[in-house]
């Protein structure tokens, strides 16, 4: 049974190192373009060839909850809960706070429709939801390592 334990919390660490990889992937590669020079720098999420991020993070997400509550079921009676119960915790309260603020900022943002100008107030917000979104990153980087840690804790149940 302890390999099971092990098993379904590497699965679930696998899977929200995924999310943290999307994260630093799109703040080293998109955001520093598209907040650039709002409405001009918009091009990529526009068009017939538009990216489509949505499609990865619609999902990741339930993926990666779902292999946290089987990692955290498993392993409740063991050394490694606290280790998932914060993580989980932390990531849930992340997900909420992403789909009330930046979810509907960033559609609103990079929904405006396409002007070869630059509006200094979009851009603006658009800075100021990368400097919001890079503090939710570092986050979940002390999620990440938290959930790591478990890995180290006994998977044997307590007496």
């Amino acid at each position: 049974m302890a390999t099971v334990r092990t098993f379904s919390l590497i699965l679930a660490c696998l899977s929200f190192i995924a999310v943290i990889g999307g994260a630093v992937y799109e703040h080293a590669a998109m955001v520093p373009v598209w907040t650039k020079a709002i409405p001009a720098s918009l091009t990529m999420f526009q068009g017939e060839y538009a990216i489509a991020p949505a499609v990865f993070w619609r999902a990741i997400h339930p993926v990666t909850m779902l292999l946290f509550v089987a990692a955290l079921a498993l392993n409740w009676k063991t050394a490694r809960r606290f280790y998932i119960v914060f993580p989980i915790a932390g990531y849930a309260l992340v997900l909420a706070i992403t789909f009330v603020y930046f979810v509907p900022e960033l559609l609103e943002l990079t929904q405006t429709a396409y002007a070869p100008t630059i509006a200094a107030a979009l851009t603006a917000r658009g800075r100021t939801w990368e400097f919001y979104s890079l503090l939710r990153l570092a986050f979940l980087f002390v999620l990440a390592i938290t959930l790591l840690f478990g890995l180290s804790k006994s998977a044997e149940n307590r007496a």
